[in-house]
């Protein structure tokens, strides 16, 4: 038996549902749907498990804050799973079947919250801490990966607001804890 949503999550897909429909109409621009295929697999991990690993080479306390980074990004992935596994929005692309094109294949079934963007967030405030000197470039990036799920039709753009909360929070976490 499938886990039955909570019921503000059927009441935001009605209001959300036509803007995703509309934003990812966008993708039968090629140019823009790679652009936004290529940060959202971006997204995925490797720029930020290179992010963790390069600290040793972009500060003096580099191996530590890569301790750092490494251990609230998987403690931010923990809480993620758990909300998302108890959760159980459907995808927009699941949900409104035909109606939001999806421009990408998901991992699951569900979208509640926006893993991707948490990450994003929750990487660009350490950045903001650490090597502000860096944000030039990781800003940019969070902000393409956080419109390419919603551009994908693989999130909400709740989702994605719930996401970069949630990044919001694990970084001001780890400042407070670790500094």
């Amino acid at each position: 038996m499938r886990p039955r949503p909570l019921v503000v999550f059927d009441r935001l897909d009605l209001l959300e549902w036509q803007l995703c429909q509309r934003v990812t109409r966008l993708n039968l621009f090629r140019p823009w749907r790679i652009t936004l295929q290529t940060a959202s697999r971006l997204g995925d991990w490797p720029v930020w498990v290179l992010l963790i690993a390069a600290q040793p080479w972009l500060q003096p306390d580099g191996t530590w804050r890569m301790m750092q980074y490494a251990s609230i990004a998987l403690l931010a992935m923990v809480v993620y799973r758990l909300i998302k596994t108890r959760l159980c929005r459907e995808r927009p692309f699941i949900t409104y079947l035909g109606g939001v094109h999806c421009g990408e294949p998901a991992r699951d079934r569900y979208s509640f919250p926006s893993g991707h963007t948490m990450h994003a967030v929750l990487f660009s405030v350490l950045v903001a801490a650490h090597t502000p000197w860096l944000l030039p470039i990781v800003l940019p990036l969070a902000l393409l990966i956080a419109i390419s799920r919603v551009g994908l039709g693989l999130h909400y753009i709740s989702d994605v607001i719930a996401g970069g909360a949630i990044g919001y929070g694990f970084a001001f976490l780890s400042l407070y804890w670790m500094g």
